[in-house]
């Protein structure tokens, strides 16, 4: 079997993880115009390189509390079809290969949700996979 390559980063102290080949670049967080009347999850739209692209605040999302910007806050750029994403993280890690047999299924652990896709287990490393579609599905609908 062939293995995942995932971009790592963090939500607090939590390591997660999403697959490469949704991610289209890693930003520096812009100037982020407000949407009226959207959750507060959705921070808002930003011109990035002629395109118009919705940002979430991934802490947000999973109900994980308010962030907290710094210098290491980064946005990743994400697609999925023909959906283009930013996800606000606190810190970029590193692009990691995941063996299959490194990943344990979410419902084999003592969470279960649509966004998480399994945890990796790399290095002593506990990382979160997320599923950037059920994300997707969620925000955008």
């Amino acid at each position: 079997m062939e293995m995942l390559k995932i971009v790592a980063f963090k939500l607090g102290e939590e390591e997660y993880g999403l697959n490469i080949n949704h991610v289209q670049s890693i930003e520096r967080i812009h100037h982020i115009t407000r949407v009226p009347n959207a959750p507060e999850f959705v921070k808002g739209v930003i011109n990035l390189r002629g395109n118009v692209t919705p940002i979430i605040d991934l802490r947000g999302k999973l109900n994980l509390g308010n962030a907290v910007y710094t210098e290491n806050t980064r946005v990743i750029i994400t697609q999925f079809e023909e959906i283009e994403l930013g996800l606000i993280v606190d810190k970029t890690s590193d692009v990691i290969d995941v063996a299959p047999e490194a990943i344990e299924a979410a419902s084999s652990s003592s969470f279960d949700s649509d966004y998480f896709g399994g945890i990796a287990k790399v290095d002593g490393r506990l990382i979160i996979l997320l599923k950037l579609e059920e994300l997707m599905k969620t925000t955008t609908n």
